[in-house]
């Protein structure tokens, strides 16, 4: 079996290329796909993978834009057109090939234009799937470890408010989150691509934190409580204040750390690596 993986330089694709370091797995650098995603490219596509012997293989599209700031022309062409693109040129030749997504595709109607992408391409793997070609799509929830958290996301807002010693302004925080950390991921996603179902698959381990607790304990670990604003800002109209998905069947709850004291942890060293810079 031969592993390809699209996407080496961010988070996720890190992570898996870490996971899969004891095997082979060839990650591509982004001047080999990143004309991929371009229209009529699933031929060049399917040349570049059919040039070897007639091994099984499989290829992680693990890159992607998350931030909804984006042009909507970005986020499509690099999240969508991408994807699917590689999706058609792999699976004529039997290779498996599985793309990410986001929970939210499924538990929210969202206007986020990064979710509304992701869902064009869920549903573009379940017409696939049903059609016998081998495509998975794994929704996976937050993710954190491996290095700074992004500016736009929650973990991301917190420390800019911390490092700058300024109030944190949010809402109730009575939404729920499943948080994962990268390594933890990486593995479950393994045990998940070693297996033979095809179509969406959400990785859950069904244990969701509101996103008051995570803001109470990172400030409170850091000592800057008093910078913490709860409620200040209206509650958002869309979103999961009570919806726990069950755990996915292939995933064993001992399969990740747990949530709440690894945020604190990973948050720590964050902040202490940004002092020491200082």
């Amino acid at each position: 079996m031969k592993f390809y993986l699209v996407g080496a330089n961010g988070r996720l694709g890190k992570a898996l290329a870490l996971e899969y370091e004891s095997v082979e797995i060839t990650a591509l650098s982004r001047s080999v796909y990143e004309d991929w995603s371009l229209p009529g490219k699933s031929d060049l596509i399917s040349r570049f993978f059919g040039g070897g012997p007639g091994e099984s293989a499989t290829i992680f599209v693990a890159s992607g834009l998350l931030n909804p700031g984006l042009s909507r022309e970005d986020l499509l062409r690099v999240n969508y057109q991408l994807p699917k693109n590689v999706i058609e040129g792999a699976t004529k030749l039997g290779i498996k090939v599985i793309t990410f997504g986001t929970i939210m595709e499924a538990l929210l109607h969202s206007k986020n234009p990064y979710v509304q992408t992701k869902v064009l391409l869920s549903e573009y793997v379940d017409k696939i799937a049903a059609d016998e070609c081998f495509v998975m799509h794994l929704q996976i929830h937050t993710l954190f470890g491996g290095g700074q958290p992004s500016s736009f996301m929650f973990l991301g807002q917190m420390l800019s408010a911390i490092l700058a010693n300024k109030p944190f302004k949010m809402t109730s925080g009575r939404q729920l989150r499943e948080y994962h950390h990268l390594t933890d991921e990486a593995r479950v996603i393994k045990k998940i691509a070693e297996s033979s179902v095809p179509g969406v698959t959400s990785i859950s381990h069904g244990k969701p934190l509101s996103l008051k607790a995570i803001a109470e304990n990172v400030f409170s670990a850091l000592g800057k409580s008093e910078l913490l604003h709860v409620g200040a800002l209206p509650d958002p109209y869309e979103e999961n204040y009570h919806k726990i998905l069950k755990p996915t069947e292939l995933v064993n709850s001992s399969d990740f750390r747990e949530s709440l004291p690894a945020i604190v942890e990973y948050m720590r060293g964050c902040y202490a690596r940004n002092v020491v810079k200082k």
